[in-house]
C-alpha cells in the first residue's frame, strides 16, 4: 500500500471525525482555533524497544501498509435541522433510540476508582507548582492494550494496576468502557482511538492484532522502523486523532532502527457549557499563582442551585457540559497545599468520582473561575514502576510472546502529554492525581462565594461519570486571543444556547 493510500486508512479507520485538512503547523500554540466552547484532547505513547544485537529479520519493507483494521460502530447523528418551534426534525428518534442503546454500556468506568486514585495521586501529588494535566481513561486505554500484547508478570503487573481478574475481564471492561465515553453524533465530540505501529521486518500473532482491534477499537500498522516516513505517519496519525492541538507535545517523537512496536493512544473532546458565562460578566482579578500573582480573567455566574460539596481540607462545586458529563472545580481550604489532596484519602475518593462520599448541600453558589489554557508532558515511566508495572521496562523479565516470538523487546518510552482550556462557551482538556483524610467541615448556610483566585484541581467527567481528566491549575496564562479561537465550531443541539443552525 502505498503512502498515499495509508493516509487514507489513518484517517478513516480512526479518525472518521476528524478533517483530513488538518491545522498546519506554524508558531507555538497559533494553531489552536477555540472560539467559546470545550475541546479536550490528550496522548499517551509506549515505544517498545528492540534488544540490541538481536536480529529483526531479513525483509525491509520500505512501504508501510494497514494489517489490522478497526472496525468503529455506527454513530446516528444528530438532527441537524429544527422545525419552525425549535424542535428536532424526525431523526431525532432514531438518535435518542441509539442513545438509549449505547446507555447499557454506562457505569462500566466504577471499577476503575481504584485505578484513577492511585494514578491520579502517583502522576499529580508532585506538580511542584506547575501545571499537571492527566488523562486517566486514556492511559487505561494504553495499559490495556500493554497487557493484551504482554504475558506472564508482566501482563500480571498491569491487571492488577487496572483492577482486572483476567485478561479476559479485561476486555469486556475496556470494551464497555471504550462504548460508554465514544461519541461522535454531532452533538457530543468524544472520540478515543488506538494504534499499534510494528517493524515490518518481525513476524507478529495476527490473533492478537485482532483481538486488539475487537476489545480496544485498535487498527495495526506495518512499516520501517528507522525511516522518516514511517515516523511522519504515526505523527500524523497523532495529529489528526487529537484535531491538531498537540503537535507541538508529539514533534520528538521517533520511531527508531531498533524499535520493535509503538503503541498510541489518543483521546479528542468538545463540548459546551449547559448554561454558558455571559462575555459581559468576565471581568480582571488576581490569581494568586503558586509562583506570583496574575491579573486575569475571570468568568462569573450565580447558580441558583448549585451542588456545594464540603470535605475536610476542600471544598467543590462543578458545571455541567451540554449532552456530556461536567467539570468538577476543586478549590483546597486556606493554607492547604493544592497537592496535598492526593493524598488525602477524602479529597481523592471525589476525585476518583465517589462524590456521593463527600458531604454535599444545595445553595446558591457565586462561581467565579478564570479562563485558563493549561497544558504539560509527563514521563510514565517512574510513576507505573512506583505503583507496580516494572517488568515491561526490564528487559530480562520482559514478556511479549503474545504479540511476538521473533525478538526479546521492553518498553523503552513511556510518554503522556494533555492540554485543557476553558472560557465561556465550554472547555477543552488533557490530565493526571493522589491520597489522605481527617474529619467533617461545617455546611455553609444558604449561599456561598466560590472563587477559584488560587491553584485548584479540575475533573472534566465523561456522559457516564467517568473522570477523562484531571488537573492541577498552578497558574494561569494572560492569552485570551487563542483561547477565544479554541472554541470555535463546537459541537451544539440546536435548540440550545439560542442555536437554530446546522450543526458542524
Amino acid at each position: 500500500m502505498k503512502k498515499e493510500s495509508l493516509s487514507d486508512a489513518l484517517g478513516n479507520v480512526d479518525g472518521r471525525f476528524a478533517e483530513e485538512s488538518a491545522p498546519k503547523k506554524t508558531n507555538k500554540r497559533k494553531w489552536w482555533h477555540l472560539t467559546s466552547a470545550v475541546a479536550a484532547m490528550m496522548a499517551v505513547i509506549i515505544g517498545v524497544g528492540a534488544v540490541f544485537g538481536t536480529q529483526k529479520g531479513a525483509m525491509i519493507v520500505a512501504e508501510a501498509h494497514a494489517i489490522v483494521e478497526a472496525n468503529y460502530p455506527e454513530t446516528v447523528k444528530y438532527p441537524k435541522n429544527v422545525d419552525r418551534f425549535g424542535f428536532p426534525d424526525g431523526d431525532y428518534h432514531a438518535w435518542r433510540n441509539a442513545k438509549d442503546e449505547n446507555a447499557k454500556y454506562y457505569g462500566a468506568g466504577k471499577t476503575l476508582d481504584s485505578f484513577i486514585g492511585k494514578t491520579a495521586a502517583e502522576f499529580l501529588g508532585d506538580a511542584e507548582g506547575k501545571n499537571r494535566i492527566y488523562s486517566p481513561i486514556n492511559v487505561y486505554m494504553a495499559l490495556c492494550m500493554l497487557a493484551e500484547i504482554t504475558g506472564g508478570s508482566s501482563r500480571a503487573q498491569i491487571l492488577d494496576l487496572i483492577g482486572a481478574k483476567d485478561i479476559d475481564a479485561l476486555r469486556e471492561q475496556a470494551y464497555s468502557v471504550w462504548r460508554a465515553n465514544y461519541s461522535d453524533d454531532g452533538a457530543v465530540t468524544s472520540i478515543l482511538a488506538n494504534s499499534l505501529w510494528l517493524d515490518g521486518g518481525i513476524n507478529y500473532n495476527e490473533q492478537t492484532l485482532k483481538k486488539v482491534a475487537e476489545s480496544y477499537f485498535a487498527s495495526s500498522y506495518s512499516g520501517e522502523m528507522g525511516s522518516a516516513e514511517y515516523t511522519e505517519m504515526l505523527k500524523s496519525w497523532l495529529s489528526k486523532q487529537t484535531g491538531g492541538l498537540l503537535d507541538d507535545m508529539i514533534d520528538d517523537i521517533e520511531l527508531s532502527p531498533e524499535t520493535v512496536i509503538a503503541l498510541a493512544s489518543t483521546i479528542y473532546f468538545r463540548a459546551k457549557w449547559e448554561s454558558e458565562f455571559s462575555k459581559i460578566d468576565t471581568k480582571q482579578a488576581i490569581f494568586h499563582g503558586a509562583n506570583g500573582d496574575d491579573e486575569v480573567d475571570f468568568m462569573n455566574q450565580n447558580i441558583w442551585y448549585g451542588q456545594y460539596y464540603y470535605g475536610e481540607k476542600f471544598s467543590a462545586t462543578s458545571k455541567s457540559l451540554e449532552g456530556s458529563g461536567e467539570m468538577y472545580f476543586i478549590l483546597p481550604d486556606e493554607g492547604v497545599d493544592v497537592e496535598e489532596l492526593f493524598s488525602d484519602s477524602e479529597a481523592l475518593a471525589f476525585i476518583s468520582r465517589s462524590k456521593n462520599e463527600t458531604p454535599s448541600k444545595e445553595i446558591r453558589i457565586n462561581l467565579s473561575v478564570p479562563k485558563f489554557d493549561v497544558d504539560s508532558k509527563i514521563d510514565l515511566a517512574k510513576g507505573l514502576c512506583e505503583l507496580g508495572v516494572t517488568d515491561v521496562f526490564d528487559l530480562g523479565k520482559s514478556d511479549f510472546t503474545p504479540l511476538t516470538t521473533d525478538t526479546k523487546a521492553y518498553v523503552s518510552k513511556a510518554e503522556h502529554g494533555a492540554r485543557v482550556a476553558i472560557d465561556e462557551e465550554g472547555v477543552i482538556a488533557a490530565a493526571y492525581t493522589a491520597l489522605v483524610m481527617v474529619g467533617a467541615a461545617e455546611p455553609p448556610q444558604d449561599e456561598i462565594d466560590f472563587v477559584l483566585d488560587r491553584p485548584f484541581i479540575f475533573v472534566l467527567t465523561g456522559i457516564d461519570g467517568l473522570p477523562l481528566f484531571i488537573g492541577v491549575v498552578n497558574t494561569v496564562k494572560d492569552d485570551y486571543d487563542e483561547l477565544d479561537r479554541l472554541t470555535q465550531n463546537l459541537p451544539s443541539r440546536p435548540g440550545h444556547n439560542d442555536i437554530l443552525c446546522d450543526v458542524t
